[in-house]
């Protein structure tokens, strides 16, 4: 079987709609909302979605036993959610969602990423991408024709996470730059967090910028040049080891994929983020 060549950690619309079918190549939809948002991804997946995309359930594969929202699961609990998904080790995937914004799709990217898929790509612009370019939608719930799964072995790469108390050595001067991509005023303390009990403000040290600053007007990633403006403007100093952190650790994979894009894929990612912190 050929396999399927991903051009990097970004695909265009064009690109998959070349490519759609190829033997080789899963499509995911792994969109994910905040609770308070009134969005419901599953209802949305089979009310459209890319053909034969299958939906990655961001809540479902995580943690049962952790109090934190949709943290990394157990490695034996993701390959089960793989292979459900019919996804191998030789799988490409390319991973959308429907935010509009790039929101979680990045967060599935990473978490095949953390556990040694190296052959994941985000789909630049999602959904509202893939429609506006007149290509076609299927409705209902996906269709599998797989009679055995093949088995998923997942590598986990712990240097692309990190824990609090790692997080709390960075902010103590550990080395590493913080980069939180909530919206400024969580960031700042003046807007309330979406998840009740949490305090305002940031990690000591941490760097804003927020995961809407990039995308473009039509929801699209910015440039490398343009996201090389906004770090400096933020004030980040790329040539430190990185940490992304936001709400619960999933528009912080946003900077994570953007900077892989660019080259630069070591960025880790503060799972627990403000949901443990605050």
């Amino acid at each position: 079987m050929t396999q399927v060549h991903l051009p990097g950690a970004a695909v265009s619309v064009d690109w998959l709609a070349n490519h759609l079918g190829s033997p080789g190549l899963v499509v995911l939809d792994g969109s994910w909302y905040l609770p308070s948002s009134g969005r419901d991804p599953v209802r949305e997946f089979r009310a459209a979605h890319i053909p034969g995309a299958r939906f990655f359930d961001v809540d479902a594969c995580s943690d049962p036993e952790s109090d934190l929202p949709h943290t990394v699961p157990h490695p034996e609990r993701f390959a089960a959610c793989a292979e459900a998904l019919g996804v191998s080790n030789r799988s490409a995937v390319v991973v959308y969602d429907a935010s509009g914004v790039n929101l979680s799709a990045p967060r599935v990217w990473w978490t095949f990423r953390y556990f040694g898929h190296e052959r994941v790509a985000v789909l630049d612009g999602g959904l509202g991408a893939w429609q506006g370019a007149g290509h076609p939608l299927d409705t209902g719930e996906a269709v599998l024709t797989l009679e055995v799964p093949e088995p998923y072995v997942p590598t986990p790469r712990p240097e692309l996470i990190r824990s609090a108390a790692q997080v709390l050595e960075a902010a103590r001067g550990g080395g590493a730059q913080i980069v939180d991509m909530r919206p400024r005023g969580r960031f700042e303390g003046t807007a309330a967090e979406p998840r009740p009990g949490l305090r305002g403000g940031h990690v000591p040290g941490s760097r804003s910028l927020p995961y809407r600053d990039l995308v473009d007007e039509e929801g699209l990633a910015i440039g490398s040049d343009a996201l090389a403006a906004r770090l400096a403007r933020a004030g980040i100093d790329s040539s430190r080891p990185l940490i992304g952190t936001c709400g619960s650790g999933t528009s912080a994979c946003a900077f994570a994929w953007l900077m892989a894009r660019d080259g630069r894929e070591d960025v880790a990612i503060y799972d627990g983020s403000w949901s443990e912190w605050g």
